[in-house]
């Protein structure tokens, strides 16, 4: 039997980018009807819910299963729910009441427990696992992903680039990838072009689409990622690569940090200080992909006949 997806989005590529990771591993293991939905904002939510009706589902068969991330869609579902049935996955910590939903699927660094909550490593996300049939992963291609100052990492031009220096260097047989992100500084950027080695090339964010990242982590065996890039080192995981972090001052400690620590303390990540020291940079032990975990979970508990 195929179950109907109602998935909701705020119009944010990092929320949508979870949900989409759940619906395709979900892709797996059933046969589903996905229909997209924007909710409305402003009065005509409120609009909605006097009514006790859910305008734009109307026309659409009734769901199995809400699926969304970000604020901006957690009472969309809700009203949803009431006027059509199904359950709801929110994804991240909702800003309503927890016991609202079916199920909330929160990173575990958040520090949330209870009898609706899946705690996750990470944010969810649409990467395929690499060492699957028909993998294409090169061992002989790395990949390089850097970031920027943020609220919770600052940030040294001459630190990022002397750690990537020693990298394509001390790694010449491998073919280096390099690209950049929203939040790296000019310089940094000029600084990374003139390092001269030629197992490097770098292109910049700008120079990439929504296809290149992800191509890209199917094709490559080893993963650098500087931590303050955390969706990044979550996607490197899921791609099944060894992956290292390049090192960036924290501001202060927080959930964020404590989630890059549990990483190191798992063996699931290499930081740059100890691959330095000769430390191995290795693939994760065991298959790390949090959407078909949470997928399965959804498939055993609410539709174990189907």
């Amino acid at each position: 039997m195929t179950l109907v997806v109602w998935a909701y989005t705020d119009g944010k590529a990092g929320h949508e980018n979870q949900t989409r990771g759940l619906v395709r591993a979900l892709g797996d293991r059933h046969s589903l009807e996905t229909h997209w939905i924007q909710p409305a904002r402003g009065a005509r939510t409120w609009l909605h819910a006097l009514a006790g009706r859910y305008p734009p589902g109307d026309g659409l068969p009734d769901p199995h299963l809400h699926i969304g991330a970000g604020h901006g869609v957690h009472l969309a579902m809700l009203l949803a729910r009431r006027a059509r049935g199904g359950r709801i996955v929110v994804l991240m910590r909702p800003s309503l009441p927890r016991a609202w939903f079916d199920v909330c699927v929160v990173p575990e660094h958040d520090g949330i427990t209870g009898a609706n909550i899946i705690t996750t490593q990470g944010a969810l996300n649409v990467i395929v696992p690499s060492k699957t049939p028909g993998s294409t992963q090169d061992p002989q291609a790395g990949l390089i992903l850097i970031g920027g100052p943020s609220r919770h990492y600052g940030w040294s031009d001459t630190g990022a680039v002397q750690q990537v220096t020693d990298i394509v260097q001390r790694d010449a047989s491998i073919s280096w990838t390099l690209t950049t992100s929203r939040r790296t500084p000019a310089r940094t950027l000029a600084l990374l072009q003139e390092i001269a080695a030629p197992n490097l090339t770098v292109v910049p964010y700008t120079n990439t689409d929504g296809l290149w990242l992800p191509r890209e982590l199917a094709r490559a065996a080893r993963v650098w990622v500087s931590e303050d890039s955390v969706s990044m080192v979550y996607e490197a995981l899921t791609a099944g690569a060894a992956t290292g972090l390049i090192i960036v001052t924290r501001r202060h400690a927080n959930r964020i940090s404590r989630g890059m620590d549990a990483l190191v303390r798992d063996q699931l990540v290499t930081p740059f200080p100890a691959w330095h020291q000769g430390a191995v940079l290795a693939p994760p032990a065991l298959p790390f992909n949090e959407a078909a975990r949470v997928a399965a979970w959804i498939r055993t508990t609410w539709f174990p006949e189907r």
